[in-house]
């Protein structure tokens, strides 16, 4: 166990990211040559061995916190990975994306600072492959079963691994030239470089599953062809429908969705690209969207030289603590000040964000260029415009990060597999994943994972979903299964009522 009067003794302290003015200069990570021990199994210690530890409840994957927390307060980095590795297939993706939920459900959150769990579960991720601890883990025999996976990022990539080690001969298809989804060109390497997404499929690759890129499901490939050739299919296609800002002034040159900026950054340092097709070099950038894509183009832009940088977030700012409304162990919606916003205030001295804050139109010069956007303050409930308070800011380069509503409409792939969708624009499917056809039928061996069913959600959730279908496949083509299933498909985060949504 974990010292017991650890949380007394030692405050929390997170590892700390390299001077924001060094990893401005560069696209590696923030945290990248900062040393991890032993101040991470100092941290680990402040685990309190709590009676009821509501971090399992926190956390999609039920992940056993206390239980690795006390192996890394001890230097049992064997032991730590072999019981992180029992409920998350890939830790060093969560450890450096997942917003951490965990952290916020900490018992220690009553009345003290939580453990830094993200920094601990991240050190146990890389002491694992540094000491070779994740040796590939092939199938003992094979069930003579086939089931193609639509979609390589973490919902796919984790239904795949789940169902090769139970046996069953699994392809992942993916439509990009790269395996990895948004993760491979949606999140910047300063958040996750892509060497943690290859040895990672490499070691997919070794316990037997196959990949196939520029394999477009539903365009050149027929789904429902796919779909006959094999006993199971899961689609995982994530939610790639992106919102739109109809507001005048959206035809203009220079207003870019986000994803495509990102892929374009993601490109050039893949060494795809030369230069982006789309740069902020030198350009006044507005950013519309608050959440994690729009703080990602943040902190693209200032790499690649902006002028200056606004994001612009409809919410009002949150406060400094946990609101009544919202008590533990409710992820709580409070001020938190991204990587990439810290950057932005040692480059510009302010923090970037504008809060409270809509587009009303676009203003463009002559050649068609947008060169202006009118804003207004809106009320913090209904949204609604405040009169006298438009503002008008320099834009050269706007970027639409306003999220996603499900899987693309003008994909004809879930028509060829008959899949239907439910009121928020997402693949329609039951509790244990089985996608649903019209008038609730379902498609035979059809399952549906990640965000194509759940809607914009975070990595965390996509990798219990993915765990959560290889179960379901698994028992649909043998009659039972000993795969774990984390969550239950039409399970929610752990929220209020009036929260849902705010995933």
């Amino acid at each position: 166990m974990t010292d017991p009067f650890g949380f007394l003794k030692t405050p929390r302290r997170s590892v700390p990211a390299r001077p924001a003015d060094e990893r401005l200069g560069d696209w590696r990570e923030v945290h990248a040559g900062q040393a991890l021990l032993p101040l991470v199994s100092e941290q680990a210690n402040r685990c309190m061995d709590c009676g009821i530890p509501f971090c399992h409840a926190g956390c999609p994957l039920g992940n056993l916190i206390p239980d690795w927390n006390a192996y890394a307060a001890h230097g049992d980095w064997r032991a730590a990975s072999d019981r992180l590795h029992a409920t998350n297939n890939f830790p060093e993706f969560t450890g450096r994306l997942c917003p951490a939920p965990c952290e916020d459900a900490c018992v220690l959150t009553i009345n003290a600072d939580p453990v830094t769990i993200k920094n601990v579960e991240e050190t146990i991720a890389d002491q694992a492959w540094q000491h070779g601890y994740t040796a590939p883990a092939p199938p003992g025999r094979l069930s003579g079963k086939t089931v193609a996976v639509i979609g390589s990022g973490p919902a796919g990539l984790a239904a795949a691994q789940q169902l090769t080690r139970a046996g069953h001969t699994v392809v992942v298809f993916e439509r990009a030239d790269r395996i990895g989804g948004l993760l491979r060109y949606g999140i910047p390497a300063f958040k996750m470089e892509k060497s943690h997404l290859e040895r990672r499929v490499q070691q997919m690759r070794d316990e037997g599953t196959v990949f196939r890129t520029d394999a477009d499901i539903g365009g050149r490939i027929d789904a429902a062809g796919l779909r006959g050739a094999h006993d199971a299919v899961v689609v995982a296609v994530g939610a790639t429908e992106r919102r739109e800002l109809p507001v005048p002034g959206r035809g203009l040159r220079g207003i870019h969705q986000a994803m495509d900026y990102l892929t374009g950054a993601n490109r050039v340092a893949e060494g795809d690209l030369a230069a982006p097709e789309v740069s902020a070099e030198g350009c006044h950038v507005v950013i519309v969207g608050g959440g994690d894509t729009g703080s990602d183009c943040l902190g693209t832009a200032l790499r690649q030289g902006a002028r200056s940088v606004v994001q612009l977030d409809i919410n009002p700012e949150p406060g400094p603590t946990r609101p009544d409304g919202q008590p533990w162990p409710l992820y709580p919606k409070v001020y938190r000040i991204s990587h990439a916003h810290e950057e932005a205030r040692s480059r510009h001295g302010a923090d970037p964000r504008a809060f409270s804050s809509a587009t009303v139109h676009f203003e463009g010069d002559p050649a068609g260029r947008v060169r202006a956007l009118h804003l207004t303050a809106v009320e913090p409930l209904g949204r609604r415009s405040l009169p006298g308070t438009e503002r008008v800011i320099e834009a050269g380069l706007v970027l639409l990060a306003l999220g996603f509503t499900g899987p693309e409409r003008a994909c004809p792939l879930g028509g060829q597999l008959g899949l239907t969708r439910d009121a928020g624009g997402r693949f329609a499917r039951d509790a244990d994943f089985a996608a649903l056809g019209a008038r609730g039928r379902t498609p035979a061996g059809v399952f549906v994972a990640g965000d194509a069913g759940r809607g914009q959600s975070l990595v965390v959730w996509a990798i219990a979903e993915g765990r959560s279908a290889a179960a379901a496949v698994d028992r649909y083509l043998t009659g039972g299964t000993a795969l774990p299933a984390p969550v239950r498909a039409h399970d929610r985060p752990l929220l209020l009522p009036l929260e849902e949504g705010a995933w």
